[in-house]
């Protein structure tokens, strides 16, 4: 990339970078090309041709489901709770600028052709329902919001580049999971909720209806990580799979054309909650971290698998050292199963594509989000003009070009640095 990178690929130069941003399409195979339907067919993925295809992904996580770590919080972790903190510091009007640039300058068109260039073929987008839904006081929800304007513009830019887009609903309506990054309060209420698990099912079915004639969109991941192990797993796990058949009912009432997910339960790890198989293209996706990568951290799923003669794929993985994600990876690769990275980008860090770096003075944000509840009151606060300066900086260092490229991570993806 000419002089966009350097040996460690810090110190991009914005004109080489840019000028690497225009030659990206002759870097990716397959860039701009056209792309079809892909179905299940066995355990295999295939498309309208019948070709293999293998999920070779990597996660969109933070953008629209921002999460406290990622911030180097260490109290406030959900989207609504980090909102609260960048209020707090700046003010609504000029938080909500702040929010406004963050998700157009997180994920933009350069980054997915960097995506695609280094040899991905997928991106898995973690959604909050809050960014897609209007709740009406009579009762009349409507589905609006700025997530549409932005996955629309983000299904574009993977079309162009010839990259498939898993929507995966990450924050649903009352909380899938009961913790932190289902932004919900605490407890998996989408499964206690009559309302919530209306509005779970009628959003899925908003969603497949806007994309059921979009080849780029692979398919749908309708919860993740769903009942933590710290909810009520006995009274829970049996109302999971019922919930998936109702979504996919909704679904399959207006798209017929795109895979659906379904994950296990207590953090997509337990299959025992499936039955026999219910929809011809469904894919059973499981998360598994820092376990030992071996075939016998996979077996349960293998042998659903093989019971049932249906595809797999891990949807989440990662965040360790280099050679423990290779190792892991070439597992999965063996084993022909698809996998998902996370995550594309984290806040000075190696265990991601890329590591955005911290701004001086970050240090004071991260106090103000890790204070404990109720303090620090409004007069520790760093003063609103500091802060402003250096959230500025934030919204300046997330931009690809300022980013640094972990060569080591794309490596032991069986990737390349473009």
């Amino acid at each position: 990339m000419s002089a966009g990178f350097s040996g460690d690929c810090r110190g991009f130069c914005r004109a080489g970078v840019l000028a690497a941003i225009l030659l990206l399409g002759g870097l990716a195979p397959g860039l701009g090309a056209t792309v079809d339907f892909v179905h299940a067919d066995g355990k295999r993925l295939v498309d309208s041709r019948g070709a293999r295809f293998d999920v070779k992904g990597i996660n969109l996580g933070n953008w629209l489901v921002p999460e406290g770590y990622m911030f180097k919080f260490a109290r406030a972790r959900s989207p609504s709770e980090i909102a609260g903190v960048i209020e707090a510091l700046i003010g609504r009007e000029q938080a909500s600028r702040f929010w406004s640039q963050f998700r157009d300058r997180y994920i933009a068109e350069a980054d997915i052709r960097f995506i695609a260039a280094a040899g991905f073929n997928t991106v898995r987008v973690p959604l909050n329902w809050r960014l897609f839904v209007t709740l009406g006081s009579d009762g009349a929800d409507r589905f609006e919001g700025p997530g549409w304007r932005l996955i629309d513009r983000l299904v574009q830019w993977c079309r162009d580049s010839a990259l498939r887009v898993i929507l995966d609903l990450h924050a649903a309506p009352g909380g899938q999971t009961g913790v932190n990054h289902d932004d919900g309060p605490g407890f998996p209420l989408t499964l206690y909720v009559p309302r919530d698990r209306r509005l779970t099912i009628a959003l899925w079915r908003a969603l497949a209806a806007h994309f059921r004639d979009e080849p780029a969109v692979l398919g749908y991941d309708l919860l993740n990580e769903p009942i933590s192990p710290y909810s009520d797993e006995q009274y829970l796990n049996p109302r999971l799979e019922p919930l998936y058949r109702q979504i996919v009912a909704a679904i399959r009432g207006v798209d017929t054309n795109h895979l659906v997910l379904l994950a296990g339960a207590q953090w997509s790890t337990n299959f025992s909650v499936f039955g026999r198989p219910f929809d011809a293209d469904a894919v059973y996706t499981y998360h598994k971290f820092w376990a030992g990568p071996t075939r016998a951290a996979l077996q349960s799923y293998l042998n659903f698998s093989n019971r049932w003669n249906v595809p797999l794929l891990i949807g989440e993985t990662g965040e360790s050292t280099d050679a423990w994600n290779e190792s892991f990876r070439r597992l999965h690769d063996d084993l022909g199963i698809g996998w998902c990275f996370w995550p594309y980008k984290n806040l000075d860090s190696r265990s991601a594509v890329i590591s955005i770096e911290k701004p001086v003075g970050w240090d004071l944000i991260a106090d103000a989000g890790s204070a404990a509840p109720g303090s620090p009151a409004p007069s520790e606060l760093p003063p609103r003009e500091r802060a402003q300066v250096i959230l500025d900086a934030y919204l300046e260092a997330i931009r690809f070009e300022n980013g640094r490229v972990n060569p080591g991570y794309l490596k032991s993806l069986g990737l390349t640095v473009p």
